[in-house]
């Protein structure tokens, strides 16, 4: 039912740091300022949120996808990975060694904390993890020319467009049985594997691992579910605002899949038609996942 990702959300305390880190040491190009409108911090369900900077950023190869940076406060209690929902952005990069070598540098906003590594199940592949200015996690992969197992498109620029997202909650089934039994998406059966910055961050041993499965959108994009530690706790959040961190991922539904169910989807706010870029008129809905992740979905063309 959904076919790729639109537009990543993402907090920031200082949106002119987080601009610095994206736009001038990562390539992104800005593609509109605006503050965030009334009527869109109530589609939302997020009042506190309006009047808030916000920043859209495109990748140079990727017009079609939006990093938007929204400037609120800082959340106590909040920190990448020990908390449910949405928790790392995975964007393609044409060199993660090149880039671990920059944000290594004096001066970088960005730390990594997972070195350029292979993957186990595919050497050909090579990610690495950095911390970005808001403490936010980005996992920067380099796919090989005929592309991974589920996503078929390699980077076309030195930091290219997010192409999955890491959601991390108290329960696999739960999350598998909501993309899979509520959305309609094929969902892959939960396998073993170590994650490293995972393990480090709730004091895991080395030989640890972590339940995943995968919700692939071909050709560009795919989820991934994590089952998190018992340490993980749910997401702190104000009142009537956007969560902390990366607070929300906007799909384009299929229309014509999504019209059959669009009145039976247990929407958290219903789709209304946005004016804001990147809506362009169409209408968008949000919802909220198993593990509390804020999903919001664009029902129009």
């Amino acid at each position: 039912m959904l076919d790729a990702i639109l537009v990543v959300t993402l907090c920031v305390p200082d949106l002119d740091a987080a601009e610095q880190a994206y736009a001038d040491q990562l390539g992104y190009r800005v593609a509109g300022r605006t503050p965030v409108s009334d009527e869109l911090a109530a589609a939302w369900g997020a009042p506190q949120a309006r009047g808030s900077r916000s920043l859209l950023l495109q990748a140079p190869a990727s017009p079609d996808f939006t990093l938007r940076l929204v400037e609120r406060p800082a959340t106590a209690g909040y920190a990448a990975l020990m908390t449910h929902g949405w928790n790392a952005n995975e964007i393609l990069a044409l060199d993660p060694e090149a880039l671990a070598r920059q944000f290594d540098a004096p001066g970088s906003s960005f730390k990594v904390i997972g070195p350029p590594e292979p993957l186990a199940s595919n050497p050909a592949i090579i990610a690495m993890q950095a911390l970005g200015p808001a403490g936010e996690l980005n996992y920067f992969t380099r796919l090989p020319a005929a592309g991974g197992t589920y996503v078929k498109t390699p980077a076309r620029s030195s930091v290219d467009r997010s192409f999955i997202l890491v959601l991390g909650g108290p329960s696999m089934p739960a999350m598998q049985a909501f993309y899979r039994d509520v959305l309609g998406l094929p969902v892959t059966p939960s396998y073993e594997s170590p994650v490293g910055v995972l393990q480090a961050a709730h004091g895991l041993p080395p030989e640890a691992t972590t339940p995943l499965a995968l919700v692939p959108l071909p050709p560009g994009f795919a989820l991934e579910l994590d089952q998190y530690p018992e340490t993980a706790v749910p997401r702190p959040q104000r009142a009537a605002d956007l969560p902390p961190g990366l607070a929300m991922v906007t799909f384009v539904a299929d229309p014509h899949r999504i019209g059959a169910v669009i009145g039976e989807l247990p929407w958290t706010m219903p789709p209304v038609p946005r004016v804001d870029a990147p809506y362009d008129g169409r209408r968008a809905g949000m919802l909220r996942g198993a593990a509390g992740e804020w999903l919001e979905i664009i029902v129009d063309r």
